[in-house]
């Protein structure tokens, strides 16, 4: 058990110290998408929970420099103190980070998070590419809000926000995004004809509609519904189990878009894929990683990693109940390294 620490009290709005914003150079501007995501809010602390705690220090934000260092400060209380930033983590030129966020968000509905999160590393120069997962429930420093689990941080300031918490919290770049929601999820593997996903252990678990469903180890054809089930199923495995999960279908995905010709026809998948995703991803950006989606065909040149049990530690939060993973950031950076290096 970690003893309790600072609380950090909101800012004042006529505060002085507020550290500049630290913000990508760009805008990110997702496509068109079925729906598009509402705007974000921030979600209230229950209405008994204390704003502050007894025989704790309060914070003293006039100090120079603070924490976060040059990224935007907190806004609500911590009952952890906040780590200060990570240092960026150098990878060979020519990476591209692609974040894969699976959200649950349903047509025309509010708040929701992002469960899956994946990133994508590719290395066009050495034709190899990295999968890892890292857990819902990390418990990490959102900037400009407070210390939250990271699927929270595309709720309190969409992409922007997402991008700037991976960076702070890892030390990673993002390049681009994919935001997917269970309908879009769905219609495209259905649009695909479904796919064929190499199970590598049995999963019996429940299934709305059909009680306890099984899929034996192996070679599994899946349509869209059949996947969706696969990659959230919670009630007898780990989230750690779901990952691993994850990264199974998303290759099936890719090897389902190669063997329809990927290449010949990349506009008209690529007509698929953008009415079913929110993403920053063009057409032209996906032309040059082309060769590479070839290269990476027998999926021998992909290599998979996750963040787990032994990079995280679990904690229950004394005030509100929750239970989360907090990071351990030596592990993750050592797995970190040893992903994004060149092989």
């Amino acid at each position: 058990m970690i003893a309790p620490h600072t609380i950090l009290v909101t800012i004042p709005a006529n505060a002085t110290t507020t550290p500049t914003p630290f913000y990508p150079a760009a805008p990110l501007t997702p496509t068109s998408t079925p729906f598009q995501p509402l705007a974000p809010t921030a979600t209230p602390l229950p209405t008994n929970t204390p704003t502050t705690i007894p025989n704790q220090p309060q914070p003293d934000l006039t100090s120079s420099p603070p924490t976060w260092g040059n990224y935007p400060g907190p806004s609500a209380w911590s009952y952890l103190p906040i780590p200060p930033p990570t240092d960026p983590l150098i990878q060979p030129a020519g990476r591209v980070n692609i974040l894969l966020l699976g959200s649950d968000q349903r047509p025309y509905e509010g708040g929701f998070r992002t469960d899956t999160i994946l990133l994508v590393s590719l290395d066009p120069e050495n034709g190899k590419a990295t999968l890892i997962s890292f857990p819902r429930d990390l418990y990490v420093y959102i900037p400009g809000w407070t210390m939250r689990r990271i699927n929270e941080a595309f709720a309190f300031g969409g992409f922007n926000t997402t991008i700037l918490t991976f960076r702070y919290s890892f030390g990673i770049d993002i390049n681009h995004y994919i935001l997917v929601n269970f309908t879009a999820f769905t219609q495209v593997i259905n649009s695909l004809g479904g796919i064929d996903v190499q199970v590598a252990q049995t999963l019996t678990d429940h299934r709305d509609g059909y009680g306890n469903y099984t899929v034996r180890a192996g070679l599994v054809h899946m349509d869209g519904a059949t996947a969706l089930w696969y990659v959230r199923a919670r009630y007898t495995t780990s989230d750690f189990d779901r990952a691993r999960r994850q990264q199974e279908v998303l290759q099936a995905i890719f090897k389902r878009f190669l063997s329809l010709g990927v290449v010949t026809k990349a506009p008209e998948l690529f007509d698929i894929y953008r009415k079913n995703v929110t993403t920053d991803l063009t057409l032209s950006d996906i032309t040059p990683l082309l060769p590479l989606a070839e290269q990476l065909s027998d999926l021998k040149g992909v290599k998979r990693y996750t963040i787990g049990p032994s990079q995280v530690s679990s904690w229950v939060h004394p005030i509100t109940g929750a239970q989360v993973l907090l990071p351990n950031r030596d592990a993750i950076r050592a797995i970190l390294r040893e992903a994004l290096k060149s092989h």
